[in-house]
């Protein structure tokens, strides 16, 4: 096997993705654990058209995709005696079974109901019956796959990305280590959560004997937008969430702000982007017993419309000078970080109750942007930000986005060409 660009096209699963679908249920089990509610056909009303993004194309769908209603997403770690034909043959095995699955096919051609019946099906089969949902999946490169002390076992020390660091502590940071970082990372998402859990439990099974799950997280009820005619959703806090977002019909800013550019640096990665992942906890029961006055002052808008303190709609741009100088509006905007700009995919979570009794809910928080400085700066500034008082970060990470896949291709193939 080689990583070459003229490799031939992947025309099925790998003989030892097809031995993971049959011995890899542990792994099913434990994403399906990572879960904080339920599946249900009450939640799938957004799939009734069958939406189809597909897997190959110039960047990875999921980005810039208009942002679905739920979310699942999964870090991976190689396993310690893994080589670099073991990444490769499955980032190809991945990348068929995504491209299957995001056109609503089985996760391989003899799929759920195929196959010999002494043998597990290759596809855990709960998503059949089910349209495509608007699913997508992007996959990411993290700090970790690109370190080995021992040597370089997978060919690609030097061509690491010089920005790919892990991030800086922040304050606020109560970060849990079994819930953060990862050598790949997987987010999927979709209209219907089924088919989202359905997608990273058959990627993982697909993995077996080559990466094992790290961590994963369940979202629902996205809290930002990518597109014009998409309404502005509400985080946990009631309040409208990504107002000023930056949308996919906006190319320049999505060049001068999401996309590496060959110029960047490392030409593998051009055309991709760097993500941003945190777990940030909401201190729910303090939050609720807050006035609505002080409320809309640490946001900085309006809780009911959306419109800045300031005055004006959901959409009039705020008068900085107009808000508190600790409100998260007045230090998130770009006319207080010299334009620093970020596309943001977030989604609630709720994981049921700590053991205090309390929720454990929050936002998950997924920023691309074309330098990781652009996160680091932003949140420093967020450092004096009102609402800190209520939230907490509790996991984080890192990754880079690879370009999109060419057709018959394999996500991250220029990476090892």
């Amino acid at each position: 096997m080689t990583g070459e660009e003229g490799a031939a096209p992947r025309r099925g699963l790998s003989r030892r993705g097809l031995l993971g679908l049959a011995a890899g249920g542990g792994a099913a089990a434990v994403v399906l654990a990572g879960g904080g509610f339920a599946l249900g056909a009450g939640q799938r009303q957004g799939a009734v058209a069958d939406v189809v993004h597909p897997f190959f194309g110039v960047h990875q769908s999921g980005i810039t995709t208009p942002v679905q209603e739920h979310l699942h997403f999964a870090a991976f770690d190689m396993m310690p005696r893994s080589d670099r034909d073991d990444l490769i043959e499955l980032l190809k095995d991945w990348s068929y079974a995504a491209s299957r699955m995001t056109a609503g096919l089985e996760v391989s051609a003899t799929g759920a109901v195929g196959g010999p019946a002494e043998a597990p099906p290759d596809d855990t089969g709960e998503a059949l019956g089910l349209p495509a949902s608007a699913l997508s999946i992007t996959f990411g490169f993290g700090p970790t796959l690109f370190e080995d002390e021992g040597g370089d076992r997978y060919g690609i020390r030097d061509r690491r990305p010089p920005k790919l660091e892990r991030l800086p502590a922040f304050l606020g940071d109560d970060l849990d280590p079994a819930q953060s970082g990862g050598d790949l990372c997987i987010q999927v998402c979709a209209d219907d959560q089924q088919v989202a859990v359905h997608a990273i439990r058959n990627l993982s099974r697909i993995a077996f004997g080559r990466a094992k799950l790290r961590w994963s997280q369940l979202g629902f009820g996205k809290t930002s937008r990518t597109t014009a005619d998409q309404q502005t959703p509400r985080n946990l806090f009631g309040f409208k969430d990504g107002t000023a977002n930056i949308l996919a019909d906006d190319a320049a800013a999505l060049d001068e702000h999401v996309w590496v550019a060959e110029e960047d640096g490392p030409t593998w990665l051009a055309g991709g982007s760097y993500l941003v992942a945190r777990r940030i906890a909401m201190l729910i029961e303090t939050w609720d017993r807050v006035q609505l006055g002080e409320q809309e002052r640490i946001f900085g808008r309006d809780k009911r419309e959306g419109a800045p303190l300031s005055g004006g709609t959901e959409q009039t741009a705020p008068k900085l000078a107009g808000l508190d100088a600790h409100s998260h509006v007045r230090l998130a905007n770009p006319g207080s970080n010299g334009g620093t700009r970020i596309l943001r995919r977030g989604f609630n979570y709720v994981g049921g109750n700590n053991s205090l009794g309390r929720l454990d809910a929050g936002l998950f928080f997924l920023a691309y942007q074309r330098d990781p400085a652009q996160f680091i700066d932003l949140q420093r500034r967020l450092s004096t930000d009102l609402l800190n008082e209520y939230i907490r970060h509790t996991g984080s990470g890192i990754w880079a986005i690879p370009a999109g896949a060419a057709e018959g291709g394999y996500v991250g193939q220029a990476l090892f060409a």
